[in-house]
């Protein structure tokens, strides 16, 4: 077996500050990777950087993904200290929630932008990087919402719609360059994002915190939340050599929530 070591490559990891994107950037750390920390806070990079080690992270912040201009210089701001990046990992992105009637165009163009747009600007700025060494990991955090319909988040759901898609056309697009092309898709997962659904439950229906949680954590099979580790673990997976033959797929990490076919 070969073993997941990702020694002395360049990790680039958006939305890294907390949540899965921390577990992302520690177990990538973990490895033997160099992990730049994109976010567009920089309190919780530099913890996360202390926590990891200066030589193992750097903190790339105000890397706002919906801003062209911010992607290009935060990425060229990654390439000065660590060198050219191998694995992009794009995790960056929020799950606001309204009926389909209330959700105003401001707030679809901000979750497409952030879900989607951001993917792509990303993606398309770190890329060259790959092509010239002919060799390189794209992974994307896509959803359960990337590949099932969820009532009340339709504009997160057609943004992730939005990212499976893209993923398998880079897949297509870059498979004679030595790059792979991949989207993990979590089900509900212990993170911030989710705390605040739970607090939008509990505001809406005046349903306890512990029913809230519970009434998500139900739709998985095996009854609980995902742990942000357990979507790290396939990341790594992913972006280790023993995936080279790994591309244009969508990994579901939801205890058998979506069976993905």
């Amino acid at each position: 077996m070969t073993e997941l070591s990702l020694d002395n490559r360049h990790v680039l990891v958006t939305g890294a500050g907390t949540g899965i994107g921390a577990a992302i950037a520690t177990a990538c750390a973990g490895a033997g990777a160099r992990v730049s920390l994109a976010g567009r806070r920089r309190d919780p990079l530099v913890k996360l950087q202390a926590s990891i080690g200066k030589t193992r992270a750097q903190v790339t912040a105000d890397f706002d993904v919906t801003d062209e201009n911010k992607v290009r210089a935060g990425v060229a701001a990654a390439r000065t200290t660590f060198g050219p990046i191998d694995v992009l990992v794009n995790n960056a992105g929020e799950a606001p929630s309204a009926p389909f009637a209330k959700t105003d165009l401001a707030t679809w163009n901000k979750v497409l932008a952030v879900n989607l747009t951001g993917t792509f600007l990303v993606t398309r700025e770190v890329v060259s990087d790959m092509v010239a060494k002919r060799a390189g990991r794209v992974i994307n955090i896509a959803s359960t919402a990337g590949l099932s319909g969820y009532a009340y988040v339709s504009a997160y759901v057609a943004a992730k719609h939005g990212v499976v898609g893209l993923t398998r056309s880079l897949a297509l697009e870059f498979a004679r360059a030595g790059i792979t092309v991949n989207a993990v898709c979590p089900g509900y997962t212990e993170t911030p994002m989710f705390e605040r659904a739970v607090d939008n439950i509990v505001a809406k229906t005046k349903r306890s915190r512990e029913d809230a949680r519970a009434a998500l954590a139900a739709s998985n099979p095996q009854g609980r939340l995902v742990t942000p580790d357990e979507v790290a673990a396939t990341v790594l997976w992913l972006a280790s050599t023993s995936a080279s033959a790994i591309t244009g797929q969508a990994i579901v990490v939801a205890g058998g929530e979506v069976m993905a076919g």
